[in-house]
């Protein structure tokens, strides 16, 4: 599965629907985002951060706490020139390894700060709210008649057992088979796959993923499968 396109299209969502959430100090940083996701098939559960910008060099992000977590700088041709997008995943450590509550108090809810400069040594930040709502996994079911192949899922409005009990609003689905993703509205509860796409994958088992999007960006996944005979 194409995990970074499927988390940016994701975020896009939220970005889309509810417009900026995050006070901008400097208009070089347009977007700064940090979110939960949590695979609940696979019980792991990480933090992933998005942001992006127009030609900056260097950029720190510091927790609610005031403590630094990250730190990134351009050299060479990246100093100079400057740097737009960045995009990366934090391992997503089992829940059966690493408890919930300490992952949880390794990233405290609230503000974190985006600050660097740019190539031209102005400095620029932007806050970004993490929060613990977490969504609980999509309940999901298919169905397969010839080329006709329709994944379904119910309606999310919780949080999963276990975790902080917030308030969830959903935003969006996203469903991906193989090099097919979609992302629907939080009205949506199922997707019919395009016939041609549908009829070149053949016959034997399929995996898909359907992604539940809360507002506050964090998303839940739950892995499925349907046989096509």
């Amino acid at each position: 599965m194409t995990r970074p396109t499927r988390l940016l299209s994701a975020l896009a969502v939220a970005i889309l629907v509810l417009g900026p959430t995050t006070a901008t100090w400097a208009a070089k940083l347009a977007i700064a985002r940090i979110y939960i996701e949590f695979n609940a098939s696979a019980n792991d559960l990480g933090f992933h951060v998005f942001l992006d910008g127009e030609d900056w060099k260097d950029i720190a992000i510091v927790n609610p706490g005031g403590t630094p977590i990250f730190m990134v700088e351009g050299s060479g041709p990246y100093a100079e020139l400057g740097m737009t997008e960045l995009f990366f995943e934090g391992a997503e450590p089992s829940l059966d390894d690493v408890p919930l509550n300490q992952l949880l108090g390794q990233f405290p809810e609230g503000r974190y700060r985006f600050t660097g400069s740019t190539v031209d040594d102005v400095p620029f930040g932007r806050n970004a709210t993490l929060s613990h709502a977490v969504p609980a996994a999509p309940v999901v079911s298919t169905q397969v008649v010839g080329n006709s192949i329709t994944i379904s899922w119910l309606p999310v409005a919780s949080t999963p057992s276990g975790f902080p009990a917030r308030p969830i609003d959903i935003v969006g689905y996203q469903v991906i088979v193989d090099t097919f993703q979609v992302t629907l509205p939080d009205s949506s509860t199922q997707v019919t796959l395009p016939l041609e796409f549908a009829a070149s994958l053949g016959k034997g088992t399929h995996l898909f993923e359907v992604l539940a999007i809360d507002v506050s960006g964090n998303q839940t996944i739950t892995e499925g499968s349907f046989v096509i005979p």
